[in-house]
């Protein structure tokens, strides 16, 4: 697991989920200092305080430009762009303040992230590589999950655009779409709600829905999909660039 060594790597929505779970992951696997980005300021220090590598932490919205501004990336090595908000409702339902809630995070954020990476690694001059979190949803068309899925759409795309733009300057570009996963972001799905009430708790309700949509008949551990982005991060994906990867559990097929 020591395919880390000396790396300085960003990962936002760090706090909890997919980005708590990477973040112990590149740390067991050698990283020199870890940049850790996310809103939840006493989550993220009480995680992190045990991680042993150096760290930095950045508290605030990923879709505010000023925050990257004044962010210090000095020697970037690897980001992964993986803050992301959930959300569910029809298009005829969906009020443009929550589309525009959701583009905010998911994708203004993506965007100003990978921009803010892109160059750090630039200009650290020996490459890197990076990896966005998307979601079957954009690959997948399913009812109620306009916003999100158009979101996630985009960012494979806009991943599939860096990696063009990146090869250049030694930058791998990429892209993870997981389908169901065991973590905080289904806590504002209306219909996520209702199964915890009527099946009595989220476990139960994350097996349910595990068995009713996926063929593997389970959701993803979050610590699952960490280690495929360690490894779309790491030298074994040397020559993977402007991909996909979809881990999804058969969802999507």
């Amino acid at each position: 697991m020591e395919d880390f060594n000396n790396a300085v790597i960003l990962v936002t929505g760090a706090a909890s989920g997919i980005g708590a779970s990477l973040a112990t992951r590149l740390a067991s696997g050698g990283a020199k200092k870890l940049i850790l980005v996310d809103r939840d300021e006493d989550r993220m220090r009480d995680f992190a305080f045990s991680l042993p590598c150096e760290r930095q932490l950045i508290v605030g919205d990923v879709a505010d430009e000023n925050l990257w501004n004044h962010a210090d990336l000095t020697g970037l090595t690897h980001a992964v762009v993986n803050a992301g908000i959930g959300a569910g409702s029809t298009i005829v339902d969906t009020s443009l303040a929550d589309w525009r809630q959701v583009m905010s995070v998911n994708l203004d954020g993506a965007f100003l992230t990978l921009q803010a990476a892109m160059r750090a690694i630039k200009a650290g001059g020996a490459g890197g590589a990076i990896v966005l979190t998307a979601s079957v949803a954009g690959i997948k068309a399913e009812p109620g999950i306009a916003a999100y899925g158009a979101s996630k759409a985009a960012v494979i795309h806009l991943a599939r655009i860096a990696a063009r733009e990146g090869v250049a300057d030694g930058i791998r570009v990429n892209s993870i779409a997981p389908g169901g996963v065991e973590t905080r972001i289904w806590s504002n799905v209306p219909f996520f709600q209702e199964l915890v009430r009527s099946s009595g708790s989220e476990e139960a309700a994350f097996k349910a829905m595990g068995k009713a949509a996926t063929p593997i008949q389970r959701f993803a551990r979050p610590e699952e999909i960490a280690e495929q982005i360690a490894f779309l991060l790491s030298e074994k994906t040397a020559f993977v660039t402007g991909s996909c990867l979809v881990t999804d559990g058969g969802y999507s097929l």
